[in-house]
């Protein structure tokens, strides 16, 4: 059964339509195939007219939409059912926030890493929410270096609420374990595409965030704070987050527009999270062409535009 936020109500209203007129056709043997398509079009112009104009806030809420895709989902479609989850951080532990390992695309190897949430309330806590501890992010270094190895591309997924806050991650050194990330990424020898795919909040984002291609899904966000979050710093209450997630310019658009993100991946007309194999096959469209893009370059070349295309982001005199 299909989740339906309060503003896609007229979708699910035109959806139950569609079902009940299939029906009747089904009991009553009648040919209602004008009906349903007429229906049908009527659902792809409200979702066109819906999605065209949603508030900042209403894209956080969909990049949360517990039917949206995450990581583990994206890798097994879009590799060559190859896909071989590498484990552990080689010092604490394995961190079930953080997955990754080799996959082929088209027969093409690729080191994947990504933020893992759970899909009912026992993964979520065993996933730990997609929040990583240190050695998640750690585990995702001893991978972008093992690909690094052997010359094989890295693609991220990102999708967390940020990195996990507890103080055992602050003892064993969440920070730390952060920015050396940032520090390594930023000199990795091989093409490094990092695509946000649902959250993509504060140094839990940016610790497999640094890459050659930054892009963004449509329905997704990217900032240094959660709308709750900032709301409740600024006013004391979460009453605000929706005038906090228009003042943090977190959308795709802004953050293109700020030059903080490379492209926008457009999602089906009634998002991502109605028609996973439409978006599956658009991020692997992508992923390829990225790679095209990038793979011919020479190394020193490609971390010197890196390097230069993050030092311009920002405002300053």
């Amino acid at each position: 059964m299909s989740t339906y936020l309060d503003f896609e109500a007229p979708l699910q209203a035109l959806q139950e339509q569609i079902l009940q007129t299939e029906q009747i056709g089904i009991t009553t043997e009648v040919d209602m195939s004008d009906n349903i398509t007429a229906l049908k079009n009527k659902y792809t112009e409200t979702a066109q007219t819906l999605f065209s104009t949603l508030s900042p806030w209403q894209r956080v809420q969909l990049s949360r939409h517990p039917d949206r895709p995450y990581t583990l989902a994206y890798i097994n479609a879009i590799t060559d059912n190859d896909f071989l989850e590498l484990h552990g951080d080689r010092g604490v532990k394995d961190d079930k926030a953080m997955v990754g390992g080799f996959g082929s695309i088209n027969g093409k190897t690729v080191m994947f890493i990504g933020q893992q949430k759970g899909i009912n309330t026992k993964m979520r806590q065993y996933r730990n929410f997609g929040m990583p501890n240190p050695e998640g992010y750690r585990k995702a270094l001893r991978l972008m270096k093992l690909a690094e190895k052997f010359n094989k591309p890295i693609v991220t997924f990102i999708d967390t609420p940020g990195a996990f806050p507890g103080l055992e991650a602050e003892e064993r050194g969440q920070g730390e374990a952060i920015a050396r990330n940032i520090y390594e990424m930023m000199r990795l020898t091989v093409p490094v595409i990092c695509i946000i795919i649902g959250e993509g909040a504060s140094g839990g984002a940016l610790g497999i965030g640094v890459g050659d291609k930054v892009v963004m899904l449509e329905n997704t966000w990217y900032s240094v704070i959660s709308p709750e979050s900032c709301s409740s710093i600024l006013w004391r209450s979460w009453e605000h987050k929706e005038q906090a997630a228009s003042a943090l310019k977190l959308t795709p658009t802004d953050m293109q527009g700020f030059g903080l993100v490379d492209d926008v991946i457009k999602e089906p007309v009634d998002g991502a999270h109605r028609n996973h194999e439409a978006i599956f096959s658009e991020v692997k469209t992508n992923i390829l062409a990225y790679l095209k893009e990038l793979e011919p370059m020479h190394p020193s070349d490609r971390i010197a535009k890196r390097i230069e295309k993050f030092n311009q982001m920002g405002v300053w005199k």
